[in-house]
C-alpha cells in the first residue's frame, strides 16, 4: 500500500483560528461581498459622472444623447435582473437546504459542515447578493432628465458592471450545481474528509514521545475554564506561546481538542512559575457547540467511522459505503503510522519549550477507526474481508511497538466472525483479506 509522503511542518499562523472560524460561518463572505460591491459602485458612479462632465465640456451632446438612449435600454435589463435575482436566490438555496438535509441523513450530521465551509457555495451566495444590491444601487443613478445638456449622470459603467456581475453569477451557478452534486456523492464526501485530515496532520508540529514533554517539572499553578461549557474547538497556539514566553513559564493544555469543557475544570497547567493573568489568555481557547477539523487530528476518523456505522445499520444496509470509509481510515492510519503522537510541543523563536498540547495516541486512533465498525461488521463478509486486509497492510507498515492494537482488533474480528458464521466455510470466506471487500 502506498502511503503519503513526509508531512511538512509549518509554523502556526497567528490568524489561523480566526480564519478557520470565519470559514465555519456563512455570513462573512456575503457581507464582505455586499460591502465590496458598494465601494465598486461608488467608483463606477464617479467614472460615469466624469464621463458626462467630459462630454459636456467638449460640447459633444450627440454622443451624450446616444449614451442616454443606451442607458434607457440598459435600465430595462437592470430592472429585470433586480426583480429576478432574489427569487432565483430563494429557489436555489431552498433546494440546497433540502439536499444538505438529505446528505446529513444519509451520511452523518457532521458532514453538513462541508457544505457550510464550501468556498464555491459561499462565493455563489455572495455574488448573487452582491448582484442584487448592485442593481438597486444602479437604478438610483438613472437621470430622469432626457436633455443631454442638463444630464448629471449616465450609468454607462454601472450598467456594464451589472451585466458582468450577471454573467459571473451564471458561471458560478453552474459551478455551484456541480460542486453540490459532488458533495452529495458519498465517495467525494469521504475524500474531502480524508483530505481535511491530511491537512490537519501536516500542520501539526513535531510532537514529543509520551504524554508529557521532558523537563516540565512540577505543576506550579492551574488555570480553570471560566467560560461557557462546550467543545474545545481549537487553541490560539501563537498567543499561548507568546504569553508563556512573556511570563517565563511552560503551559500544558489539559484537555484534548474535541473534549467537552465544563466550567470550572482545569484547562491549563502552569510549570515553572506563577499563572499568567486572565486577560493575557483571553481568546486563547475557542469553545463551541461542535468539533471542527482545525487542530483536531481525530475528527476525520470520527466522521469516517460514523459513515461506516450508518452504512452498516439495518435501515441502510450499504456495506460498499462502509468499505469506502475503511479505505480512507486505513490511508489516514498509514500516514500516521510512523509519526510520533501522544503530545505535541510548541517552542518560541529561541527554541525554548512553551506549550505542550495533548494529541490522540496511536492506540486511540486505531480504536477510533476500527472498533465500532468492527463490532457491526460481523454480518457483512465484504466489510470483514476489507477489515482483515486493512489490518494486514498496517501491520506491514507500523513499527513493532505499534503492532499490538492492530493485532488486538484482528483477533477480536476473528472471534466475532467465528461466533456469528454458522459454518467453517463461511468463516474462512469472511476472514479472507480482500482490499475490495468482495471484488
Amino acid at each position: 500500500m502506498v502511503t503519503q509522503g513526509p508531512l511538512p511542518r509549518r509554523r502556526p499562523r497567528v490568524l489561523s483560528p480566526l480564519r478557520e472560524h470565519l470559514r465555519d460561518t456563512f455570513w462573512f463572505a456575503p457581507t464582505a461581498a455586499m460591502a465590496g460591491v458598494l465601494v465598486v459602485w461608488l467608483v463606477a458612479q464617479e467614472l460615469d459622472a466624469a464621463l458626462v462632465r467630459s462630454l459636456q465640456d467638449d460640447g459633444d451632446y450627440d454622443t451624450l444623447a446616444e449614451l442616454l438612449r443606451f442607458a434607457d435600454d440598459a435600465k430595462t435589463v437592470v430592472s429585470a435582473v433586480g426583480s429576478a435575482m432574489m427569487t432565483f436566490i430563494g429557489v436555489v438555496f431552498s433546494i440546497s437546504l433540502v439536499a444538505v438535509q438529505m446528505a446529513s441523513g444519509q451520511f452523518t450530521p457532521r458532514v453538513v459542515r462541508l457544505f457550510v465551509r464550501s468556498r464555491i457555495t459561499k462565493a455563489t451566495f455572495a455574488v448573487f447578493l452582491a448582484t442584487f444590491v448592485l442593481t438597486l444601487l444602479v437604478l438610483t443613478s438613472y437621470d430622469s432628465n432626457p436633455d443631454p445638456r442638463a444630464a448629471t449622470s449616465v450609468p454607462l459603467v454601472q450598467s456594464v458592471l451589472t451585466l458582468v456581475m450577471v454573467a459571473l453569477s451564471l458561471l458560478l451557478f453552474v459551478m455551484y450545481v456541480n460542486a453540490t452534486l459532488r458533495l452529495m456523492r458519498v465517495s467525494h464526501v469521504i475524500a474531502r474528509i480524508a483530505a481535511e485530515s491530511f491537512r490537519v496532520a501536516a500542520l501539526m508540529p513535531v510532537p514529543a514521545h509520551g504524554g508529557e514533554a521532558p523537563g516540565l517539572g512540577p505543576v506550579t499553578a492551574w488555570i480553570a475554564h471560566d467560560g461557557q461549557g462546550g467543545v474545545l474547538r481549537d487553541v490560539h497556539i501563537a498567543r499561548l506561546v507568546r504569553v508563556a514566553r512573556g511570563h517565563g513559564v511552560v503551559l500544558r493544555l489539559v484537555p484534548r481538542i474535541g473534549d467537552f469543557l465544563v466550567p470550572g475544570t482545569p484547562v491549563l497547567a502552569v510549570h515553572g512559575g506563577a499563572a499568567p493573568p486572565r486577560r493575557a489568555l483571553r481568546y486563547a481557547l475557542s469553545v463551541g457547540v461542535e468539533r471542527t477539523f482545525h487542530q483536531d487530528l481525530a475528527f476525520g476518523l470520527r466522521q469516517l467511522s460514523d459513515i461506516g456505522l450508518r452504512a452498516l445499520s439495518p435501515a441502510v444496509n450499504d456495506p460498499t459505503t462502509a468499505v469506502q470509509a475503511l479505505d480512507r481510515v486505513v490511508q489516514i492510519l498509514a500516514t500516521l503510522s510512523r509519526r510520533p503522537l501522544d503530545a505535541a510541543v510548541h517552542r518560541d523563536r529561541r527554541g525554548a519549550l512553551r506549550l505542550v498540547q495533548p494529541v490522540p495516541g496511536w492506540a486511540e486512533l486505531v480504536d477510533l477507526g476500527f472498533a465500532e465498525v468492527r463490532a457491526c461488521a460481523t454480518g457483512s463478509p465484504q466489510v470483514t474481508r476489507r477489515l482483515m486486509a486493512g489490518l494486514d497492510d498496517l501491520l506491514l507498515l507500523v513499527p513493532p511497538e505499534r503492532r499490538a492494537p492492530l493485532l488486538r482488533h484482528r483477533e477480536l474480528l476473528r472471534q466475532a466472525v467465528e461466533r456469528t458464521a454458522p459454518t467453517a466455510a463461511e468463516r474462512v470466506f469472511a476472514l479472507r483479506p480482500d482490499r475490495q471487500g468482495i471484488g
